[in-house]
């Protein structure tokens, strides 16, 4: 079995985790049900968020070999849509190369907060979408 391509990185994971009793790292893996849960319970009052601390690792794996790495790194895509002004104003889609929604996103505060939200459930699989389209396109 071949090992695969990093998509992820753990020192984002764990910098996030820092934030993690909004559920900031979990999204960044990919699991935005989690995420969700502990965003509205901060981390599980505090104890989800200290198991994370272990479970890291682990969650990075998975990323790993749930998502397929390409010309967009995640980790770049996730820092441009992570701090909120950056956010807000749309960069990760400008990075992603969805100039349409990113000038939207410039011109109403990310849709209002709300597309900006949304991108938290979905980035993962945007990038995804997005490095499977550009390896098919050199195929």
């Amino acid at each position: 079995m071949s090992t695969p391509i990093p998509t992820h990185s753990k020192l984002i994971g764990y910098i996030l985790w820092i934030f993690g009793f909004t559920g900031s790292h979990r999204f960044y893996y990919g699991r935005p049900v989690t995420g969700i849960i502990w965003f509205f319970t901060l981390g599980l009052v505090g104890i989800g968020w200290l198991i994370d601390l272990f479970l890291i690792p682990s969650m990075d794996r998975t990323a790993d070999r749930k998502y397929l790495a390409g010309p967009y790194d995640y980790s770049v895509a996730w820092i441009l849509q992570t701090f909120p002004l950056f956010g807000l104003i749309g960069l990760h889609r400008f990075y992603l190369g969805k100039w349409g929604t990113g000038i939207l996103y410039l011109l109403t505060a990310g849709l209002f907060g709300i597309g900006w939200v949304y991108d938290f459930l979905t980035l993962n699989t945007q990038i995804d979408e997005r490095n499977r389209a550009a390896l098919a396109a050199n195929n």
